[in-house]
């Protein structure tokens, strides 16, 4: 069995959509694939509670329990690896996990880590993505599925969904367009990674 650790740090949007997805595609017998636990770097992120509420083990690991050690990034993600580790994962999915992630964490699991950026890479990295497409003039906008690497958003593209951006947009309207595109696109990409 192919096991799916997600990681999330808020609501979870994006881990819901891939959580359905795999319930409702029976990835368990067409994929030989689950999604074993959905874990977050912040004890009061919603979506623990909707993953819990549909049947996947949630865990976390408080990125502030590590404010006093000397690295307190690395030892983060040293204890991250740890819990993730416990499932043996085939696939680690970022799915709004709101930490950038040291060298060592990456080239742990190289070729095994996905994120999702609202944004067309390799255009708007970082944050505060549908601002600064309206503030540039885009007229498309959209988001990005793509394998992590220690630079910052640009790992390798995997897919990418385009909205056109309306004349009467802000970065909450077109937001929103684009979240509901990436629902639609980052579970299709994780079960293409499985087969």
């Amino acid at each position: 069995m192919k096991n799916i650790v997600i990681l999330i740090s808020g609501n979870g949007s994006n881990m819901a959509a891939i959580v359905q997805a795999a319930q409702a595609e029976q990835w368990a017998q067409r994929l030989d694939a689950r999604i074993s636990a959905v874990i977050s770097n912040r004890p009061g992120a919603q979506g623990l509670a909707w993953a819990q509420a549909h049947g996947v083990a949630t865990q976390v690991v408080d990125h502030t329990d590590f404010a006093a050690e000397p690295q307190p990034r690395e030892a983060f993600d040293l204890a991250l690896m740890a819990a993730i580790d416990t499932h043996q994962p085939h696939l680690v999915v970022l799915a709004g996990f709101m930490r950038i992630l040291t060298p060592g964490f990456v080239a742990h699991y190289a070729g095994r880590l996905v994120n999702i950026h609202p944004s067309l890479l390799p255009a708007f990295t970082g944050l505060r993505t549908h601002e600064r497409a309206l503030q540039a003039g885009c007229q498309f906008a959209g988001a990005t599925v793509h394998r992590v690497t220690n630079e910052l958003d640009h790992g390798e593209i995997l897919a990418q969904a385009v909205v056109p951006v309306l004349d009467d947009d802000t970065a909450d309207t077109l937001a929103e367009r684009v979240l509901a595109q990436e629902h639609v696109m980052y579970p299709r990409v994780v079960a293409q990674l499985l087969k």
